[in-house]
């Protein structure tokens, strides 16, 4: 753990992680479930930062059978995705609570939308400062500094707020 830094809370069975658990990442996912051999094994579920799930089945540390839950409470489905697609481009509160009444526009499924710092872009997993250079999560944490790459990527392709 000291390697990876991740952390476990619970059994061992001849010094292998084994049965209830709750291993948590570097990056503050949690998985918290069955172990077998240090091995994500039986049911379990993935809680992600940003308040998605994913409960799954697993054997030897594979998905045998999982469904991710967003935040919002959306459940992806592979079979039958009809979210956002070519037919219907109504987002999911839309979809759960209707549509507001004329003039009154939804640009996002997040409703009201989140508030873009001046000068900054919404690259997806928080904002970015090109002066600084520095992209802060939703919550205005440190997430990383971006590289020449990145900077350019994000002048491109973002929407500035």
């Amino acid at each position: 753990m000291q390697y990876t830094g991740s952390k476990y809370i619970g059994e061992y069975v001849d010094g292998r992680m084994e049965g209830k658990a709750e291993y948590i990442l570097p990056t503050e996912t949690r998985y918290v479930g069955e172990m077998k051999d240090g091995m994500f094994h039986g049911q379990g579920t993935l809680y992600f930062p940003n308040g998605s799930r994913y409960d799954a089945i697993w054997e030897k540390g594979l998905v045998v059978k999982g469904r991710y839950t967003f935040a919002d409470g959306l459940q992806y489905d592979g079979e039958n995705w009809h979210y956002c697609d070519s037919y219907d481009r109504r987002f999911y509160t839309e979809i759960c609570f209707g549509l507001k009444p004329t003039g009154i526009s939804q640009l996002t499924n997040i409703d009201p939308p989140r508030k873009i710092p001046k000068g900054c872009y919404d690259c997806g997993d928080g904002f970015y400062n090109p002066v600084t250079r520095i992209v802060k999560d939703y919550r205005n944490r440190f997430l990383r500094n971006a590289d020449d790459d990145e900077h350019e990527w994000i002048i491109r392709t973002c929407r500035k707020g």
